[in-house]
């Protein structure tokens, strides 16, 4: 009111035009959202399923596109009414999967929130969130890439489940879509696969076995992976017990109850089985890539091996065991040392049989095939030269600061009785010549040795160690040497290159890794001593006639294993042999590893010019004579031979007329009993 005129105050124009159009903007958006909730409700109620996915099978291919294993999806999938499957099974699934499946529409928000909440307390994800509905929509229509965009239309199509179907409805597909692993989708083919009956038989402990393995069907398989089954089988039996479907009692006997499983059905034979599953493993693991995606989701996955070296690697191993014992076993990997391609892969004898892979076992002594390990860091820290000389004979060792006694003893009780050097004892395989190098060197040299050549077993600092007493597996004794092969530069191994979709999409492509784990001086002086295996008086001297071109490598012999690790300049190549139990092998089984190298590596690079190893900068050649380790003089006691040494640890002494030392500079001889640079032309071109 105006006080002076007693009337009420006029309103401006102005706002009452803004008061107006705000109504209406507050109109409009009321009504945008009636019929966006309308829309989204209609659509909801009555908008059709899209059609479920088209599975397709997965090729593993090998470096040159041909297949190696199809792994096809949905070949065992028998379907069962759910009233033909165990209600113990039904119980056992929603207590662990989806305690609130009859309480939710297809999402569960308040588990969604629990689970988010645990997560951020744990600072990671400890939860699932998905419900059995999210689930059984992600696998009939979506892809497993993981985005909000998929999330979302996942809650979208769970929610359109429940509303087009009941929730026995649901049961009933879930049970007969889920995968169980090794090929069985569906309650009744896993029932079938793992215990041979039909799943309407399936009792509490088998159930609970059978309800954890969708989580992870690889990781809790009962056949790859027993302790972990067990335990998931012991936390969905706890999970039961939590939702009262069964009492303490029953618990406790299931969780006692010895789950007889069925072996696994015969494959046909198929090529390289034990890489394929090796290939599935890592792309599974380390690749993340969703195992259902893997088995049915029509992918292409392009590996490193060679199919042709592959079968070269399984003639060698089939012709190396010919005559042998049943039981006697092998393992063989081969790298390109260029790159770290896996070009082939022998697990074992027979896949059928036993898919153990023991290329990666890592409880086999690898023995004197260690040796170049130890050589290689006592040469790298100027502890030894080629020239260095030790006498071979019966020794003790005294270590621990005098506290311990070492006794080794050479293979058959073979000794020397006299200083030999280092080529010599390379060559001959002399262990008490390896415990003076790491005596001299220090085990914990040794061990970074390894661990820059990519070994990471591990290994104590004590003498043994020279002489390969703790274990290693075959494909970390292959990595490692691969170093040595390519000048020094160690690549990982790699075993796939790209995997595509269905629709040609790159969902990965490897990036080869190397780096300089030791000088090129260093690789290649070792390299040109482990030659020597192969020449007179080598443990590898019965095989030197199967190659045509430049090898080096190492032998090893334990009580229960037989070793041959060796290389060229295009492959890298570690054989084991022996008994799974470590049951003692004879001398003759003993002398079946060096010949599966030999014919494999010459089988492999059959077509290929050999290829020498190219000299680095940092190398020296000498003339030393081999009888003192001193340069050669026509005074010498021996015959000279050239030696090969990293630069600045040649010798710069020579030998009088017996042998002592005399002052340095004396000239080589002019005229010895065969020119020595004829000697070093045929060397040369060796």
């Amino acid at each position: 009111m105006d006080r002076k005129t007693g009337k009420g105050a006029k309103t401006s124009p102005d706002v009452s035009k803004w008061s107006k159009l705000r109504r209406r903007i507050g109109w409009m958006t009321l009504l945008s959202l009636i019929a966006l909730a309308s829309a989204g409700f209609l659509l909801l109620r009555y908008a059709p399923l899209p059609a479920g996915a088209t599975m397709q099978s997965t090729r593993i291919v090998d470096a040159n596109g041909q297949t190696i294993a199809s792994l096809k999806g949905g070949v065992n999938r028998p379907t069962a009414k759910l009233a033909d499957i165990s209600p113990w099974l039904v119980k056992a699934t929603l207590a662990v999967e989806d305690r609130r499946f009859y309480e939710h529409a297809g999402v569960d928000w308040r588990g969604l929130a629990r689970a988010a909440w645990v997560d951020l307390r744990h600072m990671s994800k400890e939860q699932g969130a998905s419900t059995l509905t999210q689930q059984l929509a992600r696998n009939l229509y979506l892809s497993h890439e993981r985005t909000w965009t998929r999330k979302l239309k996942e809650a979208w199509y769970a929610a359109r489940l429940e509303q087009a179907f009941s929730k026995e409805e649901i049961l009933e597909l879930y049970l007969n879509q889920i995968y169980y692993g090794h090929g069985a989708y569906g309650a009744e083919a896993a029932s079938k696969l793992y215990f041979n009956k039909p799943a309407k038989e399936l009792n509490i402990a088998e159930s609970a076995l059978l309800a954890g393995i969708p989580k992870g069907p690889r990781y809790y398989s009962p056949h790859l992976n027993p302790r972990s089954s067990r335990s998931r089988q012991r936390k969905v039996l706890q999970s039961m017990l939590e939702t009262g479907q069964i009492t303490k009692l029953q618990a406790e006997r299931a969780a006692l109850e010895n789950v007889a499983v069925r072996a696994l059905p015969e494959e046909e034979e198929r090529a390289a089985p034990y890489f394929a599953e090796y290939v599935k493993k890592v792309a599974v693991e380390r690749l993340g890539i969703d195992e259902r995606l893997m088995n049915e989701g029509g992918l292409t996955i392009r590996t490193t091996l060679d199919l042709r070296v592959q079968q070269m690697a399984e003639a060698a191993v089939k012709k190396g065991l010919k005559g042998a014992s049943r039981e006697l076993q092998t393992a063989l990997i081969a790298l390109d040392p260029r790159n770290g391609y896996i070009k082939a892969m022998v697990g074992g004898r027979n896949f059928r049989t036993n898919q153990y892979n023991r290329v990666f076992a890592s409880t086999r002594q690898p023995g004197s095939s260690f040796k170049p390990i130890v050589y290689a860091a006592a040469l790298e820290s100027r502890a030894i030269t080629a020239a260095t000389r030790f006498r071979s004979e019966p020794t003790l060792f005294y270590f621990d600061h005098d506290r311990q006694i070492y006794r080794p003893n050479n293979y058959n009780g073979r000794y020397f009785h006299g200083d030999i050097g280092l080529r010599q004892a390379i060559a001959a395989s002399d262990n008490i010549y390896a415990v003076h190098t790491i005596m001299q060197t220090g085990p914990e040299n040794v061990i970074a040795m390894a661990r820059k050549l990519g070994i990471t077993a591990p290994l104590k600092a004590v003498p043994s160690l020279a002489l390969g007493t703790f274990p290693v597996s075959p494909f970390e004794m292959a990595y490692a040497f691969s170093a040595f092969a390519n000048g020094g530069a160690r690549a990982e191994p790699v075993a796939i290159t790209l995997v595509q979709d269905r629709r040609g999409k790159i969902l990965y492509e490897s990036h080869p890794r190397q780096e300089q784990a030791v000088e090129p001086a260093l690789a290649y002086v070792t390299t040109n001593l482990l030659k020597s295996v192969f020449e007179r008086g080598g443990t590898a001297r019965r095989v030197s006639k199967m190659l045509n071109r430049p090898v080096a490598g190492k032998s090893g012999t334990t009580d229960s294993d037989a070793w041959f690790v060796g290389y060229t300049p295009e492959l890298a190549t570690a054989v084991w042999v022996g008994y799974d139990r470590g049951r003692p092998i004879t001398s003759g089984e003993a002398h079946r590893a060096a010949p599966i190298f030999a014919q494999f590596t010459e089988a492999a690079l059959a077509g290929s010019p050999p290829k020498g190893f190219p000299v680095p900068e940092g190398v020296v050649h000498a003339y030393i004579d081999p009888t003192t380790g001193l340069l050669a003089s026509p005074a010498c006691p021996g015959e000279g031979a050239i030696e090969v040494f990293l630069q600045g640890t040649e010798p710069a002494r020579s030998c009088g007329p017996l042998g002592p030392v005399v002052d340095s500079d004396a000239r080589r001889p002019e005229q010895p009993s065969r020119p020595w640079w004829k000697k070093l032309r045929k060397w040369w071109h060796s």
